[in-house]
């Protein structure tokens, strides 16, 4: 294992930050795979999973199992980790510039696009590993003047030329559930099945270019630039150069031994399916669990509080509701007065709210139904 530190632009004299990342492997040998734990440094679960993987890569590299290279961010926001206010964590949202840590990554797509005067004439690995170089060297060159742009730039850095990109989050209170798009959820589903995830969250751009978007989408959109130049359709091996998804492991509180073991060695079965680690001939691994659902992100409804008060669930986490149906209420200590709450549509409760006393207003679910409904920003602040 190499251990690479890459230090942040400080914000002032005596402020030094860094991410660490771990390289497993040998790089350029073959595939590349990155695996990040907690841009939102409040979200804890992924942090535990990736010390559960740290000690499973370490066994596969002194095994000759690794083909390429894999590379871990066991902790990818030192900014957020040291945020507190009275005491409590502010992972989310960098208390500088009120963003949050996970949108608003570069898209490299004009710079790359500019120097592709022509497709490359080469077989479609070369041209993927032409374009791979300039996007090392376009993300290199982006201006840094902030701390927090830096970051973006030391992440994207470190994944923008993988095979493979899985950025490692966890939900308020939730069943395990990804977000990725619809042209690699084909290369996706084996995961879900791996993780026993009940559900996939598809859109081909949710808005505000979160990490895992910046790292794939840039393919399909140079592969259809390509393709409108030379008067031919797109390169679908192009178009899948950089297969990534967003895993969000449950809620926040979900933090066991038991579940990061289980998550972490769901994670290396993907990972030997996607031809980074080496399979073993004579080990049988567990089959995998049925497809999980496959729903459009634009189909999920964020609910509102009708009015403030105390927050009760009628429903739990996993269940299937129908449209109209309360699922929640929410108590007026002063005046007693209870208002249900009602599904918008038909679908799974996948996420809630943790408090249980809230304004009115404030967001405290989300319902996955099948058809798309909504459109622009897709994702929560």
């Amino acid at each position: 294992m190499n251990i690479q530190r890459h230090p942040l632009r400080a914000t002032a004299p005596g402020t030094r930050r860094e991410v660490t990342s771990l390289h497993f492997g040998v790089r350029g040998s073959g595939p590349k795979a990155v695996l990040q734990a907690s841009l939102h440094a409040d979200e804890i679960p992924p942090m535990l999973v990736a010390q559960h993987l740290r000690r499973a890569l370490e066994e596969l590299e002194g095994a000759g199992r690794i083909r390429g290279e894999i590379v871990l961010v066991p902790s990818a926001n030192p900014i957020g980790l040291g945020q507190r206010v009275l005491e409590q964590p502010v992972g989310r949202f960098d208390l500088a510039s009120g963003e949050n840590f996970n949108r608003h990554y570069p898209d490299l797509l004009e710079r790359v696009a500019a120097r592709l005067d022509q497709p490359p004439m080469l077989d479609t690995r070369g041209n993927i590993a032409a374009i791979r170089a300039l996007m090392r060297d376009e993300c290199a060159a982006l201006p840094v003047l902030t701390q927090l742009q830096s970051l973006r730039q030391i992440l994207l850095s470190l994944a923008v030329d993988a095979d493979t990109v899985l950025d490692l989050h966890s939900d308020n209170e939730a069943i395990l559930h990804l977000y990725t798009t619809p042209t690699l959820w084909p290369a996706v589903e084996p995961l879900a099945r791996a993780l026993r995830c009940p559900l996939a969250l598809l859109a081909d751009g949710s808005g505000d270019d979160p990490f895992d978007e910046a790292c794939s989408l840039i393919w399909p959109r140079l592969a259809a630039r390509l393709a409108q130049r030379s008067g031919k359709d797109p390169d679908p091996i192009l178009s899948m150069a950089c297969v990534a998804a967003t895993v969000e492991l449950r809620g926040e509180s979900d933090v066991s031994h038991e579940l990061a073991r289980t998550d972490a060695g769901a994670l290396v079965r993907y990972l030997t399916l996607r031809g980074h680690v080496a399979a073993v001939a004579d080990v049988v691994d567990p089959p995998f669990t049925p497809m999980a659902l496959a729903r459009p992100l634009s189909g999920s409804i964020p609910v509102a509080a009708p009015i403030g008060g105390v927050l009760v669930y009628l429903r739990e986490l996993g269940s299937h509701v129908a449209a109209g149906e309360p699922f929640a209420e929410v108590v007026d200590p002063i005046t007693g007065e209870t208002v249900a709450v009602a599904s918008p549509v038909d679908g799974l409760f996948f996420a809630r709210d943790a408090r249980r006393f809230v304004a009115a207003g404030a967001r405290i679910a989300k319902i996955s139904g099948v058809e798309a409904t909504r459109s622009g920003k897709l994702m929560s602040a």
